[in-house]
C-alpha cells in the first residue's frame, strides 16, 4: 500500500493513518505543564528553544498573482503583484536566558526516563553557555554523547566574515549504560564518493554521522507552515528514529510548527507537544487536521 502524505509535510502509511499513536497537543506555560508530568515518563525530549537571537523572528505567507502593474519581476520579464497573506512573529530576547531555560530543564531531567535522550536544537549565539553551565551542570558531562552539527545552505551571505550556515544539536542521555540507540533505524544516506566505497556499500547507503547536511524548509515546499521557526522534518525524524522506539513517548515543550509531533506520527511514537503561543496552535491544527485522535488542552 502506499503512504499517504497529509498536508504539510506529515507523511504515513494507510495502517499507521488508522491506529495513529496517541497524542497531546497542550497550549500553556511550559514550566507548568512539565511540573505536572511523572517522575521518568518521557522516553525521548527534542526541544528547540528560542535562539535569544536579540530580535523579533518574523515568517511572512505571500502569494503573487498576473499584473502588468505588479511589484516584482518574474520569468521572461512577466510582472506580478504580491499579497502578504499572513505574517507569524514573536520576540526572540531574554535578559537571562540561562536562568530562563535552567528551571525547565531540570523538569526535563526529572521527567526523562533512565533508558531516554536530550536533543537540544540551539544556534551558535548561545550553544557554548548552554553546554557548559546549562546542560552539563543538570545531565552530568559525563552523559554528553554527541554534538550533531546540521549544517545548510541557504539565506544571507555576509561579507566580512562566514557565512553562519549550522545550527547545533546537542545530544545527552540520562545513564550511559542503559540510554536507547537504533543505528538500524536510521534512514541511510548517500556516500559523498560512492566510487570509492564500492556498489554494494553504495546502494546501501551510510549511517549519518554528527554532521547533518539538510536543507532548510523552502518556501514552496509542502512541509511549509509559514512559522517563523519551523525546523524540518527530516532533522527531527532522525533523531525519533535514532533514540527512541515504536510506541514511546515524545516531549517537545517548545513545539512550535509541530514538526516533532509531524515525527512522532511517522514512526509510530506517542507524543506530547507544549507551547504557549496562539499562532503555534493553529499552526498545528493546521498540519495535523487529518490525523485523529489528538487531544488538544488549554
Amino acid at each position: 500500500m502506499q503512504a499517504r502524505r497529509l498536508r504539510y509535510g506529515c507523511l504515513v502509511s494507510p495502517a499507521l493513518y488508522a491506529a495513529v499513536m496517541p497524542g497531546r497537543v497542550i497550549q500553556g506555560d511550559n514550566l507548568e505543564v512539565l511540573r505536572k508530568l511523572d517522575d521518568a515518563s518521557v522516553d525521548l525530549i527534542y526541544i528547540d528553544p528560542p535562539f535569544n537571537t536579540g530580535r523579533e523572528q518574523k515568517r511572512r505567507s505571500v502569494k503573487t498573482v498576473r499584473d502588468d502593474a505588479g511589484d516584482r519581476t518574474g520569468f521572461k520579464g512577466e510582472r506580478y503583484k504580491t499579497t502578504e497573506l499572513a505574517a507569524r512573529a514573536y520576540g526572540d530576547r531574554f535578559e537571562d536566558f540561562l536562568e530562563f531555560l535552567r528551571p525547565r530543564m531540570l523538569e526535563a531531567y526529572r521527567v526523562l526516563k533512565p533508558t531516554g535522550s536530550l536533543y537540544f536544537h540551539i544556534d551558535y549565539r548561545e550553544a557554548h553557555y548552554c553546554k557548559v553551565f546549562l546542560l552539563d551542570a543538570i545531565f552530568g558531562r559525563d552523559c554528553f554523547l554527541n554534538e550533531i552539527i546540521w549544517a545548510y545552505d541557504y539565506g544571507g551571505r555576509p561579507k566580512r566574515r562566514w557565512p553562519a550556515k549550522h545550527d547545533t544539536i546537542f545530544l545527552y542521555v540520562k545513564d550511559l549504560k542503559r540510554y536507547t540507540f537504533n543505528q538500524d533505524a536510521v534512514t541511510r544516506i548517500p556516500y559523498m564518493a560512492p566510487g570509492l566505497v564500492g556498489a554494494e556499500k553504495a546502494a546501501r547507503g551510510k549511517v549519518p554521522t554528527d554532521v547533518w547536511w539538510h536543507t532548510i524548509v523552502a518556501t514552496t515546499s509542502k512541509e511549509k507552515t509559514g512559522y517563523p521557526t519551523q525546523k524540518p522534518l527530516g532533522v527531527v525524524r532522525r533523531a525519533v528514529q535514532a533514540s527512541s522506539n515504536p510506541g514511546d513517548v515524545v516531549l517537545d515543550f517548545f513545539a512550535g510548527s509541530g514538526s516533532t509531533g509531524a515525527a512522532c506520527i511517522e514512526e509510530g511514537r506517542e507524543f506530547i507537544l507544549v507551547d504557549n503561543n496562539p499562532e503555534a496552535i493553529d499552526v498545528m491544527k493546521k498540519r495535523f487536521k487529518e490525523v485523529k485522535g489528538i487531544k488538544w488542552q488549554g
